[in-house]
């Protein structure tokens, strides 16, 4: 099948360009900040500026768009 025979080029290209990669001693981090949490808090939001970056129409509206599922 031609899907077949481009899938096996692809794998043949991919493994020449493999050859060409040098051979490096692997590097390994050891970090001990597993599972760290920070507290919860908010930021103050700025009307302002989420005004000036939305969308809104002649009277002042906000124009948001409709979600593409909904029919």
């Amino acid at each position: 099948m031609k899907i077949e025979k481009e899938a096996e080029e692809i794998l043949q290209s991919f493994s020449d360009a493999l050859k060409n990669i040098p051979e490096l001693e692997e590097t390994h981090y050891m970090v001990d900040n597993v599972n760290l949490s920070r507290e919860d808090c908010a930021e103050d939001k700025d009307s302002a500026k989420i005004m000036r970056n939305a969308h809104v129409d002649e009277e002042g509206n906000l124009i948001a768009e409709k979600g593409k599922w909904v029919k």
